[in-house]
């Protein structure tokens, strides 16, 4: 890996004062969710008679281009809590800039006559010259990382450093690019895309994950307002058709690339093809697959934030108030000295499909699944009840028995989505004392949902391992059959 960073061996271009009077907020980036009024003025820079809107944030040294691709509304993805975060700490050390291309969001439509390809290398360097950025840090995503290869051929003098995320230099499978995708996969993609985008039956290889309602329902609005079906799938098409590889050995400029070993779309494989044909490219694969079109995970953060300024961010720790749900299956040793490995193992398989969608179906998230045990979070105790409850359903139709134990509390928010805490550690010591089939929570979540449809009882007050003071536990009754 190469130890470069992008400021290591340059001088900072000088900063400059927004040339049309964009306004920045002392500690913006602090708060995901401020109202309409503090996000950042939208302007307009022109090609010819079009004009392409951008925003900057920050006031950094360094400028940081997010080069736009089909995944892009200027406004509407500050509505997205984990995007406008991520935003927002990129923009707490460097002057960040976004812009929509002609074809999406608040642009103007891309003209009929000429190629994408040029047209989007148009729309940039409008922009940097707009935001008067004459050799800032370029990010490519998801869709845009062939075309920033097009860009840096022809402008190479416009990059002073590259970042790809998630991306490639080709999608398309060729005889000497194993890594890339067979014309089935990318003809049924663009098919599925087109019929699904803008809909809450958001397609996996849109959103990188399933969501909850809620979610859904932001993502299906936020599609709608980026661009049209069929503009989608052009883009698929051309994307599809692009093969920048060529310009790899060229680059001369610090680069970074990150990749998540569980995406689909733009694989692990093809973000290590890249770093391997850039030379000096510093490189990292990261665990699973990202909820969104940006990975806004804090190792991700972390590594973009060294990058830029050469330095390692100091290490704070995250909390949020979630309900902790953990479940684990009754006598498994025994079942798995009656089955054999081979037919435990399979019946496992089903077991955490199964634990997987549940948890996914009510709005929870998946933080570890690892042998007979699993660990979720959820923003709602009630839905968490729900599930667990669910899920010893559908297991014991598997011969499956499960338990599973609730705690509701403040937990740490650490790399790769994992968590931790004290809330984590009373999660896993009230699972402990639960019964075959049963739910049993403490008594902090039983006090949120008085006046709920749960009906507990009580199941005795117990001294939990490492946990200070007594606890009374309840065992959740199980729903009312019809």
């Amino acid at each position: 890996m190469c130890a470069r960073a992008v400021n290591g061996n340059q001088s900072p271009p000088p900063r400059r004062d927004s040339p049309h009077g964009t306004r920045h907020h002392a500690g913006e980036h602090d708060c995901p969710n401020r109202p309409a009024l503090d996000l950042p003025e939208t302007q307009y820079a022109e090609v010819g008679n079009d004009r392409i809107a951008w925003q900057t944030l920050g006031s950094g040294t360094r400028d940081l281009v997010i080069a736009s691709g089909i995944w892009s509304h200027l406004d509407l993805l500050w509505e997205e809590p984990a995007t406008a975060a991520a935003y927002r700490r990129l923009a707490s050390y460097c002057r960040l800039i976004r812009y929509d291309r002609r074809g999406n969001g608040l642009s103007d439509p891309r003209p009929a006559e000429g190629s994408m390809v040029e047209h989007w290398i148009a729309d940039l360097l409008a922009v940097l010259d707009a935001a008067k950025a004459t050799a800032p840090i370029l990010l490519a995503i998801g869709d845009t990382g062939p075309l920033l290869l097009k860009f840096y051929e022809r402008h190479p003098e416009r990059c002073g450093g590259l970042i790809f995320i998630n991306t490639s230099a080709r999608l398309a499978v060729a005889e000497d690019y194993p890594e890339g995708h067979e014309p089935a996969v990318m003809a049924e993609v663009a098919t599925r895309i087109r019929r699904r985008w803008g809909r809450e039956e958001i397609d996996a290889d849109v959103t990188s994950g399933a969501q909850s309602p809620g979610a859904l329902r932001l993502l299906a609005r936020l599609q709608r307002a980026m661009a049209s079906p069929k503009a989608v799938q052009d883009n698929v098409e051309t994307i599809g058709s692009l093969d920048g590889r060529a310009v790899l050995p060229t680059i001369r400029v610090p680069t970074l690339v990150l990749t998540r070993s569980g995406t689909t779309m733009f694989t692990a494989a093809q973000g290590r093809y890249l770093a391997r044909h850039i030379p000096g490219a510093q490189f990292e694969e990261l665990p699973g697959n990202p909820r969104m079109a940006w990975d806004d995970s804090e190792r991700l953060q972390q590594r973009i934030e060294e990058f830029m300024t050469g330095t390692r961010p100091p290490q704070a720790a995250q909390r949020m108030l979630a309900t902790v749900l953990m479940t684990d299956i009754v006598d498994s040793t025994r079942q798995l000295a009656k089955l054999g490995d081979g037919a435990w193992r399979a019946l496992l398989d089903q077991h955490d499909a199964l634990v997987r969608s549940g948890i996914e179906r009510r709005g929870g998230r998946l933080v570890d699944q690892a042998g007979d045990g699993t660990l979720a979070v959820f923003p709602s105790p009630s839905a968490a009840i729900d599930c667990a409850q669910a899920l010893i359903d559908t297991l014991d139709g598997l011969g499956i028995r499960i338990r599973a134990g609730l705690h509701i509390g403040e937990i740490e928010l650490r790399d790769e989505g994992r968590v931790g805490g004290m809330a984590v550690h009373i999660g896993a010591r009230v699972l402990g004392r639960a019964e075959d089939g049963e739910v049993l929570v403490s008594r902090t979540v039983r006090d949120v949902l008085i006046g709920s449809h749960h009906v507990f009882a009580e199941r005795g007050i117990h001294t939990l391992k490492g946990v200070p003071s007594k606890w009374p536990l309840y065992a959740v009754k199980p729903p009312k059959r019809n």
